[in-house]
């Protein structure tokens, strides 16, 4: 069993930053792949970024490529999604997810979540 919390939510304007964190606790953290999801108001939970369990390899949606970084540090049992330049359409509650193996860009493959934390860009 894996447990996380999410934290680093928050407002923030246009063009700015935010770092979430995810501390995960329970199972060895180390052997898990991480994802990042979020859900925009009234939209389906979208993928947008993973990490491997050693953190040599990454992978993010599109819409946030050049944007967003994910890093983890094992040592801490927590990992992170650096936030930058965020528009508007980044609105959304953030939820991180593992998996034991790699990342997925499915959801339903994770079996673990946070509990979400609340991003709002404003313009």
């Amino acid at each position: 069993q894996v447990q996380l919390v999410e934290s680093g939510g928050g407002l923030v304007q246009a063009g700015g930053s935010l770092r979430l964190s995810c501390a995960a606790s329970g199972r060895t953290f180390f052997s898990y792949g991480m994802g990042w999801f979020r859900q925009p108001p009234g939209k389906e939970r979208e993928f947008v970024g993973g990490i491997s369990w050693s953190g040599d390899s990454t992978y993010y949606a599109d819409s946030v490529k050049g944007r967003f970084t994910i890093s983890r540090d094992n040592a801490k049992n927590t990992y992170y999604l650096q936030m930058n330049s965020l528009k508007p359409e980044d609105t959304a509650v953030y939820y991180c997810a593992a998996k034991a193996g790699t990342w997925s860009t499915t959801r339903y493959e994770y079996p673990y979540w946070g509990q979400g934390t609340q991003v709002t860009v404003s313009s």
